[in-house]
């Protein structure tokens, strides 16, 4: 009797793994590949339980770098990112990113350790309430209080990350939960009453859009991200051609649709093209797919699209009729809504005079810069970027003018090819996500295009970077100031450039020497071409310092307060 009982405890000891165990097997039946991280007292259970496993770990040398980096490799990867951090500091360090993933809908799984249940609540060394802190920019939360929920939260999180609109889903695991031993089963499915994303738009309200396309004489279709995320760049690009409508894009969207294409116009929005918002201006019917309206395209939305009735397709509801008035809303995946229209609409339409009208404008109101003698424009380098690597690489961007130019000046030929901070407009996102960029597609050239204020505020993982001999080619466009801050003070605060110029830099070629990468510092356009035509296709890691003209400005810009066709700086 005695040997039955002590065998039977044997065999339950066996079946029985850590906390952490679990949630490492559990991320493994995800199919997790690589988690960034930086590790921490209480999340060093976890720590513990990764070590020798196969999910590669990337230690960035700061909690936002490792969240923007996973927000790069969910970007494009089109994946959900897994991030990991201990409590208090470590998981505060990670609120911008994922507040910055939730504005621009990237789905990110966040782990998070938290000191003891015991403690919880007793303002123990390290513990935040990160519960609190993230609950209004995170899809969904959790605090783990039970061993035995660990596989069970982990599936669903995956599920809520990356279904309906994307976003980041945080788990908190206390420490004693993390150590204490439970049996280990995966869930084959999710169970989730509450949470059931509409997908399938309705077929009376497609119907109605297709009759709307049918009677206008001015239509133009608005790409979003929503596109990008539910794959439909090939449906949208054969509705457009099926249908002759005129496309613009927000920032997000670029590439939903080749930028080469004739049919698009180009990026609307505060410093979109002239002819883009003029065609969302002049239209008599707005279609919106997976646009969420955000200020900077829309301006003052009381002048926004006035003659146009507006469909909007989007798959989360809150955001229709949130900013703009709504008259035909369709909830659901934008794939799925465009395949129905392609069954509904009447083929054979042309809109001839509305695209010759758009073309013209186009053609009358391009972007613009005086490129003089032999100085370093930024728009040039953008187009000398574009010029090497055919619009196929991916570029990574902070925020700021160079952002813009990014969005101007290189013409995506492919979705997820721009990753870039879109809704909250973080500073230092560009360096960071492209290491995440890069180690989704390892074969594709990544080019991190960044300004010298932001790449200052997350340099440190040029680390990494020679760590893992990651090819990135890092452009700083250098203008020594914060540039967007600086141009905003010329124009609206009477030049008066408070804290916004910076003309004591670090030497950025040896910064990145420093780190073990080369580095090269161009002033002149001459310099610039030979250097990039050299560089660019290495297989290794470069930094170039481009020293471009300081005083740029963005054009064309649309002022705060100002509807979106009262843009200045059309013209040179």
């Amino acid at each position: 009797m005695a040997a039955n009982v002590k065998l039977e405890n044997e065999k339950e000891a066996r079946n029985k793994l850590s906390g952490a165990s679990i949630l490492i097997e559990s991320l493994k039946r995800e199919n997790v590949e690589m988690i960034f991280g930086y590790p921490g007292g209480a999340a060093l259970p976890i720590y513990d339980a990764l070590y020798g496993q196969s999910i590669k770990h990337v230690l960035t040398r700061h909690e936002q770098g490792a969240i923007h980096a996973a927000e790069g490799y969910a970007r494009v990867s089109g994946k959900p990112g897994v991030v990991l951090a201990t409590s208090g500091p470590g998981a505060t360090n990670l609120v911008t990113g994922i507040a910055d993933a939730m504005l621009d809908s990237l789905p990110l799984v966040v782990l998070t350790g938290q000191v003891g249940t015991n403690v919880i609540g007793s303002d123990a060394f390290q513990e935040t309430d990160v519960m609190s802190v993230t609950m209004p920019i995170t899809k969904h939360n959790y605090q783990v209080r039970d061993v035995k929920d660990i596989p069970r939260i982990i599936k669903e999180a995956f599920h809520i990350a990356s279904t309906g609109r994307p976003g980041p889903v945080l788990i908190d695991i206390p420490k004693d939960i993390a150590t204490s031993d439970g049996e280990f089963s995966y869930p084959d499915s999710v169970n989730l009453p509450g949470y059931q994303p509409t997908t399938t738009p309705n077929l009376l309200q497609i119907k109605k859009l297709s009759e709307a396309i049918k009677r206008a004489k001015k239509p133009v279709i608005l790409t979003g991200a929503g596109v990008i995320f539910s794959k439909a760049h090939h449906e949208l690009t054969q509705f457009v051609e099926m249908t002759n409508i005129p496309v613009v894009s927000t920032l997000l969207g670029l590439g939903a649709i080749s930028g080469n294409h004739q049919q698009f116009i180009g990026m609307a929005g505060m410093h979109g093209l002239y002819a883009a918002n003029m065609a969302i201006y002049e239209s008599d019917l707005l279609i919106n797919i997976g646009a969420r309206f955000d200020d900077r395209l829309t301006g003052n939305p009381a002048v926004f699209a006035p003659n146009a009735k507006v469909a909007h397709i989007d798959i989360d509801p809150a955001e229709i009729g949130k900013i703009v008035d709504t008259q035909i809303p369709i909830v659901g995946d934008a794939k799925e809504a465009i395949v129905a229209l392609l069954n509904e609409t009447e083929k054979g339409l042309s809109f001839t005079e509305w695209n010759s009208h758009l073309k013209n404008y186009k053609k009358e109101f391009p972007f613009w810069y005086k490129q003089e003698g032999n100085e370093l424009k930024p728009q040039k380098l953008i187009e000398m970027i574009h010029e090497l690597t055919d619009g196929e690489a991916v570029v990574t961007t902070d925020v700021g003018q160079h952002q813009m130019w990014a969005a101007q000046y290189y013409k995506f030929k492919q979705p997820n090819r721009l990753v870039t901070s879109g809704g909250l407009g973080t500073m230092g996102f560009g360096l960071p996500a492209a290491i995440g960029a890069q180690m989704a597609e390892p074969n594709r050239t990544c080019v991190s295009i960044v300004g010298d204020a932001g790449f200052q505020m997350t340099n440190q993982e040029l680390c990494l970077i020679e760590e893992l001999n990651l090819p990135i080619k890092i452009v700083i466009v250098n203008n020594y100031s914060l540039g967007m801050v600086r141009q905003w003070q010329e124009l609206f605060y009477e030049e008066r450039y408070s804290e916004s110029l910076m003309p004591h830099q670090p030497d950025f070629v040896k910064l990145a020497e420093a780190y073990g990468i080369q580095g090269v510092r161009v002033e002149s356009l001459s310099e610039a071409e030979s250097v990039l035509k050299n560089v660019i296709d290495l297989d290794r890691p470069l930094l170039i310092d481009c020293r471009v003209t300081p005083d740029e400005n963005v054009y064309p810009m649309v002022p705060t307060g100002k509807g979106s066709h009262e843009m200045i700086g059309v013209r040179p």
